[in-house]
């Protein structure tokens, strides 16, 4: 398996249209076990999201998926900043099946 952790920060006023974005554009990524988007309860512009992927190679391939080209492109003007906390490798726990 394959795991990201990313950390985004939304134009003032933005992060709940950003986080409906984030969250409807999603449905339906071959490969996806899990994506999860999370509103931090400090900051009113942070967004963390979560993934789990079968594999490295199914993340990238969902990046050419309609459904996700058209997330980037309605969300990228209310974003002020992205970056990747932790690539990880999941080895399983609740709400996922073990990798081996």
């Amino acid at each position: 398996m394959y795991g990201l952790i990313g950390k985004m920060t939304a134009q003032p006023g933005k992060r709940d249209a950003l986080t409906n974005i984030l969250v409807n554009g999603v449905a339906g990524m071959p490969g996806c076990l899990s994506y999860v988007v999370a509103n931090d309860p400090t900051d009113a512009a942070i967004i963390w999201i979560t993934e789990v992927w079968v594999s490295k190679e199914a993340h990238a391939a969902s990046l050419a998926l309609p459904s996700v080209r058209e997330a980037i492109t309605s969300g990228r003007p209310l974003i002020v900043g992205m970056e990747q906390v932790a690539e990880t490798n999941p080895i399983g726990g609740f709400g996922l099946a073990s990798g081996k």
